[in-house]
């Protein structure tokens, strides 16, 4: 292997299991996939995959190029980094990882006022539960409730906010409100799935869920709003969201969490210009809408 293009085919191919998942990865047809490796191990004189009929499985060779192969990926990431890291331009493009609910509330707003001033920063943004990989370039900078310790990042607390437990009027008209302490017995719960938010298992706000019967898992930040909402069960929301929502109200008022929002960016990009006129405007956001 002797160049970064072969080693972005095969590590696809290895992480994915299939041509056809790395060639959606790649952004390129399952056929090209196919030779490159094909190509690649003919240059190697060793077979790196066993074809299976559903997967592609690294052979003890293919097993052996996984950490040169991921050097080279690492090499280039900072590479990217380092030069767009040197455009001091207001102008270019920042991917931003965020969730629906931040993302609509105070990341939305900041964008609109940023490009009002700056027309030629143009924002790419990925709402997802999971976690952008900001040392791969998945995204330069993410706003989120988790902090990440990995010391190539360089974080910035922009927000404290509260949440509570929250349902729909309907669902209490027919069921009446929980009661603290009762870990909501006989009560329906709208969660996030398991692997998603593992501590929304054993507590919303505090008050243990063991009694409680969960009726709707989700992944999205949104459908879980709108899941509560259709009063579907009692759940646990932001507060600066679920307090703007006329159908919803406010149970246990004693119970309540709150959390911090972090701004995320790798430290090869923090200092460009349009990243710092981004986090300017994000900040504002925050301190505004709170």
């Amino acid at each position: 292997m002797t160049n970064w293009d072969n080693a972005r085919f095969f590590l696809a191919v290895a992480r994915t299991g299939t041509l056809r998942g790395a060639a959606a990865r790649l952004c390129v047809d399952q056929a090209t996939v196919g030779r490159r490796i094909a190509a690649l191990e003919e240059a190697l004189s060793a077979r790196l995959f066993l074809r299976t009929p559903t997967m592609y499985v690294l052979t003890s060779a293919g097993e052996a190029l996984i950490a040169p192969a991921e050097a080279m990926e690492q090499a280039v990431h900072q590479i990217e980094r380092r030069i767009v890291g040197m455009d001091d331009q207001l102008c270019g493009t920042i991917r931003v990882a965020t969730t629906d609910s931040i993302g609509k509330h105070f990341v939305l707003p900041a964008i609109a006022k940023l490009r009002a001033v700056h027309p030629g920063i143009e924002i790419v943004c990925v709402t997802s539960p999971g976690f952008a990989n900001l040392t791969r370039r998945e995204a330069d900078i993410a706003i989120r409730t988790q902090r990440p310790e990995s010391p190539d990042l360089i974080v910035r607390r922009v927000a404290q906010l509260e949440s509570g437990i929250y349902a729909s009027r309907a669902y209490l008209a027919a069921r009446g409100e929980p009661s603290e302490g009762a870990s909501f017995e006989g009560h329906d719960l709208v969660m996030y799935q398991r692997a998603v938010l593992p501590s929304m298992w054993e507590s919303l706000c505090g008050e243990p869920i063991q009694r409680g019967r969960v009726a709707f898992q989700t992944s999205s930040s949104m459908m879980l709003f709108e899941a509560a909402i259709a009063g579907l069960g009692v759940t646990e929301l932001p507060c600066f969201r679920a307090d703007q929502e006329p159908d919803l109200v406010r149970v246990m008022p004693n119970r309540g969490d709150r959390f911090d929002i972090w701004l995320v960016a790798h430290a090869d990009l923090y200092k460009t210009a349009r990243m710092q006129a981004f986090i300017d405007a994000v900040a504002r956001e925050f301190e505004q809408g709170i």
